[in-house]
């Protein structure tokens, strides 16, 4: 079955409307490297549409109706957000869930060391990565620093045009003869990530006029210090990433597509926070959930499997005055989700990892994955035809080009997303997003037309 290429349904004006998104998602994802960037610049443009922190209407002792827009963070790091619908919300909501977590290089809690008069800073590696990838790359560096004190320093060295930018070094191939014949898992080894931050020693001088011991490092830390405020201890409370540096880029000699950092799974996130902004009037309560710590599993206070999202549900009912147990539980259970998470698009320069007639292409819409998981769908939410058909139902009355795959050959690998997690409360959930290439690579690309039909996408299902 031949799904229709979306770029062929575009006139002239169309095309001018998925350009001016796509234009508008590029700098978001070019500015929103963390899942705190994320959370930040996500309230902000709630605010601007008329939404109010969930805690100051908890706080205020006031109440909700249809029609009111709230917003609640979770730890600087993930969010969600309601639209009070007609109906009660024991009836059950309209969900679109994604994460906003990414792989990176996550900088250690005793990072810098010198080396032979370089000074680097020591990594751990986060979430699914071909570690070879990062070497000899410009990187930046985005986070927190948490003082003593309790105020918290942001980090960003790398973006601006005359930051510098940092990297992890590679072996040239005239000595790379051992590198070269070993497994591609095995040619940087985790621990050899390491980020090289500085080369020039300080001018400072001992109390007995020799130079200082470990000069360069001494030197680095002055300048954090300078800039930051930060001491050497002080990375014990820090939350620091280092990224791919630099903006979004259109990609592909006509613009077609992105390529950025990150799509796996801002893309997502950005199309479904926009769609959640855009809808109007709504019967049933709408919801974007936003979250952290997919890519390790969703676990911890800020990831999936925390009890965030059920805690403020559950604050929702009792600010519409409504609430008890019983009704928390109708509400999840009468739920529907899509899991907005991207899905793997076909590649032909790597054709024997797909089967192809169950593959999501670049250009052919908004993809739907029944399942994930893995070989025997194992770890999969398999969600129920009936719930397909719905979806299906809603998205041609829109004329939203869509399309359906699996993540590639069935013994091949897989994959997972938060879609099993929200399924155990009972809701309909189904995977829906946007057909990535180079997924998980520093820098993934994108169609412009899966961005845009996968935003149209996900207004209808709020719609209903």
């Amino acid at each position: 079955m031949e799904r229709k290429n979306a770029w062929k349904k575009y006139g002239k004006e169309d095309l001018k409307t998925v350009f001016d998104f796509s234009e508008a998602y590029r700098q978001f994802i070019s500015c929103c490297k963390t899942e705190r960037e994320c959370v930040k610049e996500a309230v902000r443009l709630a605010k601007e549409r008329g939404y109010r922190d969930l805690q100051d209407v908890i706080a205020k002792n006031e109440t909700l109706s249809a029609g009111d827009k709230v917003y609640a963070v979770n730890k600087e790091k993930a969010v969600v957000l309601y639209h009070i619908g007609k109906e009660p919300l024991e009836k059950g909501m309209n969900i679109l869930g994604a994460h906003i977590d990414s792989p990176r290089l996550d900088i250690k809690q005793v990072p810098l060391y010198e080396d032979s008069e370089l000074v680097l800073m020591d990594t751990h590696y986060y979430g699914g990565i071909k570690k070879y990838q990062w070497v000899a790359l410009p990187l930046a560096l985005h986070g927190v620093v948490a003082l003593k004190d309790g105020s918290v320093v942001e980090v960003c060295i790398g973006e601006d045009a005359s930051d510098p930018v940092v990297g992890v070094s590679d072996l040239l191939i005239h000595l790379a003869g051992e590198q070269m014949s070993k497994k591609a898992d095995k040619v940087i080894e985790g621990e050899n990530l390491d980020i090289l931050v500085g080369s020039m020693p300080s001018y400072e001088k001992e109390e007995d006029g020799k130079d200082a011991k470990e000069a360069v490092k001494k030197n680095i830390l002055a300048l954090l210090k300078e800039k930051y405020g930060i001491e050497e201890e002080d990375f014990i409370s820090a939350e620091l990433e280092a990224v791919p540096a630099g903006p979004a880029r259109d990609y592909g000699i006509d613009r077609s597509m992105i390529m950025g950092y990150g799509h796996d799974d801002r893309v997502c996130a950005y199309t479904s926070l926009i769609a959640m902004l855009d809808v109007k009037d709504v019967d049933k309560t709408s919801v974007c959930l936003l979250v952290d710590k997919e890519e390790i599993g969703s676990v911890g206070a800020t990831g999936m499997h925390s009890k965030f999202f059920e805690n403020m549900v559950a604050e929702v009912l009792n600010c519409l005055g409504d609430y008890s147990e019983i009704k928390l539980r109708r509400a999840l259970i009468n739920s529907k989700m899509l899991s907005s998470d991207v899905s793997a698009a076909f590649d032909p320069l790597y054709p024997s990892a797909f089967e192809k007639k169950n593959a999501a292409f670049l250009g052919k819409g908004m993809v739907f994955n029944k399942f994930t998981g893995s070989r025997g769908k194992s770890g999969s939410n398999d969600c129920n035809a009936e719930f397909l058909g719905e979806i299906r139902n809603m998205l041609d009355k829109q004329k939203v080009c869509y399309q359906s795959a699996e993540l590639g050959k069935v013994d091949v690998g897989g994959g997972g997303t938060i879609a099993y997690i929200l399924a155990q409360y009972g809701m309909e959930v189904v995977d829906s997003g946007i057909p990535v290439l180079s997924m998980h690579a520093p820098w993934e690309i994108v169609s412009k037309a899966d961005v845009y039909e996968t935003m149209l996408g996900y207004k209808a299902f709020l719609i209903g």
